[in-house]
């Protein structure tokens, strides 16, 4: 069966945003053939965008915020003011969703930054980008990757009838990270770029400790040149994936993974679109790109949105959502 989804991210600057985004996501996608999922609101601040809400997670790692962004400050489990915000944050949010979701039945899904998004977007403790420090970098993988553990479990304590349990990885930056465009503090220089065993392997450790806890771990990136041959080699048992952005590499790699078993989600709905979109339309896009890629919808296949909700506008999000849920079920008719 088809099923619908998005990335996560939704409109809105407060918490009345958020529990807004919450009934958006369970009202549409909560029954078949939807796929809901934990909303992100970053408009709220910087401890509810992708990198603070990831920092909060982790508690093996401290971190605070400074005016160039996230730098960690030690590993001495005494988080910054910063950090304790965005982690009661996404505890008040995890509430919601555990009292909006009782008696809920199915599939859930939840986003965190990837090491190497993480590792792009965060200062070592003194200073310039994490992603430059190879001690660092592994410090980081291996506590994201406890931390992602710990969040499936928090999952299925909070929503006992979840059945699957899905950890979306978002990795905007990692093919940046491997062709060394992530810019020096100054502004003038490019980190070195890493290799692709070090790539593999920080991911993997990731991705590992998901599906060791019993979730299912899931790739998201929409930057062009991703490489997903590697995603997939490091173990994502799903690619989310902007098919307006795929090359001729990105597409034979894309269509090998699913041959090869892995879950495919196009991003079929542009979420910047000044009007929002149809159901038939999206469908048949979904229909023209896996014509393109030689593939059919099957086990495992989603249509979602190309990137976050964020820039959408708030009345616009469940119009988004319901074309997604009610393409789906055309491409399975």
């Amino acid at each position: 069966m088809t099923f619908a989804t998005a990335a996560g991210s939704h409109p809105g600057e407060d918490q009345h945003a958020f529990d807004t985004a919450l009934g958006h996501v369970l009202d549409v996608l909560g029954d078949a053939p939807g796929l809901p999922y934990l909303p992100e609101v970053p408009g709220r601040g910087a401890g509810a965008a992708m990198t603070g809400r990831t920092l909060a997670w982790q508690t093996g790692l401290d971190a605070d915020l400074q005016p160039a962004g996230w730098r960690l400050t030690g590993t001495s489990g005494a988080p910054g003011r910063d950090q304790r915000r965005a982690r009661s944050l996404l505890l008040q949010d995890l509430d919601s969703l555990e009292e909006r979701a009782q008696g809920y039945a199915g599939d859930l899904k939840l986003q965190l930054a990837g090491p190497w998004t993480l590792a792009a977007t965060t200062e070592r403790p003194r200073g310039d980008k994490l992603v430059a420090d190879h001690a660092a970098r592994r410090d980081l993988a291996q506590s994201l990757a406890e931390a992602a553990g710990e969040l499936v479990a928090e999952a299925r304590r909070r929503v006992p009838g979840v059945v699957r349990v899905v950890v979306q990885v978002d990795e905007p930056a990692l093919t940046a990270v491997r062709d060394a465009r992530i810019p020096t503090a100054s502004g003038f220089g490019r980190h070195r770029s890493v290799d692709v065993p070090e790539l593999s392997e920080g991911l993997g450790w990731v991705l590992g400790a998901v599906a060791d806890a019993g979730g299912e771990p899931w790739v998201h990136a929409c930057a062009p040149g991703t490489p997903w041959s590697l995603v997939h080699g490091a173990g994502a048992r799903a690619l989310v994936v902007d098919p307006a952005v795929l090359d001729a590499t990105a597409l034979e790699q894309v269509a090998e993974a699913y041959d090869a078993g892995a879950g495919l989600v196009l991003g079929v709905a542009d979420p910047l679109a000044a009007e929002a979109p149809r159901d038939r339309d999206l469908a048949d896009r979904a229909r023209r790109w896996l014509d393109t890629l030689g593939l059919g919808p099957g086990d495992g296949f989603g249509v979602g949105t190309a990137c976050g909700l964020a820039g959408t506008p708030v009345a616009a999000v469940p119009r988004h959502l319901s074309a997604l849920r009610d393409a789906a079920r055309r491409l399975d008719d």
